[in-house]
């Protein structure tokens, strides 16, 4: 039995003693397995909770699943430690030596009166942090472990700084349009249509960010419509004794075309109320 004083309270130090105790010798035998490779997907899942959370606005959730992240920091601090290459307060003092930094305007004498400007240094900055000696090594930095849509128009937000974009939505729609003909050429030529596909949909990423949309949110509101679509067609099946599955090809295309006019009205009494 280890020896561990229960609290009402626990604050961060105790977290620190606490993924410490799990991940020695008496603790817990999952943790002691766990590496910084084990772990890269349940950082990304918590990542996900906590924006999930945000978009709920629920700040019950919001507390909880900051707590989940930040057991995840804490984790992979405790095992860089073990292995002698940085402990979390080197993790705090690089992140506090990049805030006061990257803040001249705050911590020094730069001037910045407004959100602009401060963006304008912190590039300034970064670049300078990172070693980056031109533009391609700006766009070369975007992680690609982002979500592929996220990381498209970040590269193209970088290279719109440097000149480098179409003009406008239209320009834009044209571009998407140039690039689901290109995609039909391949597919009726028999060629790969796999970069064709990835310019359709680098393509699409441009429209939206021109439309000042965010490409995430876009595609996500599509997938829950064709979800609320698919419930209709669903029911409308089971109105009939039958599974979707059963339908005939035909059958099938009749009843997708019926809820599309379903939506329709639902989204056209959605706009009245």
């Amino acid at each position: 039995m280890i020896n561990f004083e229960f609290q009402d309270h626990y604050t961060f130090e105790d977290l620190r003693r606490i993924v410490a105790i799990l991940r020695h010798p008496g603790g817990c035998p999952w943790d002691r397995e766990q590496t910084h490779e084990s772990l890269r997907r349940c950082t990304l899942e918590e990542t996900c909770e906590v924006l999930e959370a945000i978009d709920r606005k629920d700040d019950a959730l919001l507390c909880e699943e900051l707590g989940d992240l930040l057991l995840q920091v804490v984790f992979h601090a405790s095992l860089a430690e073990d292995g002698g290459r940085f402990t979390l307060d080197d993790v705090a003092d690089g992140i506090c030596k990049k805030m006061i930094y990257r803040h001249p305007h705050v911590f020094g004498t730069a001037q910045a009166d407004t959100s602009e400007q401060v963006l304008q240094n912190w590039d300034v900055l970064k670049r300078a942090e990172k070693g980056q000696t031109n533009d391609t090594d700006t766009l070369r930095a975007v992680a690609r472990t982002l979500p592929a849509l996220w990381r498209a128009e970040k590269i193209q937000k970088k290279a719109a700084k440097a000149g480098v974009t179409v003009p406008d939505t239209a320009a834009a729609a044209d571009e998407l349009s140039a690039a689901l003909e290109a995609f039909r050429r391949a597919e009726a030529e028999g060629r790969g249509v796999r970069q064709a596909l990835g310019e359709v949909l680098f393509a699409a990423v441009a429209a939206a960010r021109l439309a000042g949309e965010d490409p995430e949110e876009v595609l996500n509101e599509a997938s829950d419509a064709y979800i609320a679509r698919f419930a209709l067609a669903e029911q409308e099946a089971a109105r009939q004794g039958r599974a979707l599955s059963d339908l005939a090809p035909e059958e099938t295309v009749r009843i997708w075309k019926q809820t599309e006019q379903q939506q329709d009205v639902r989204q056209e009494e959605n706009r009245h109320e």
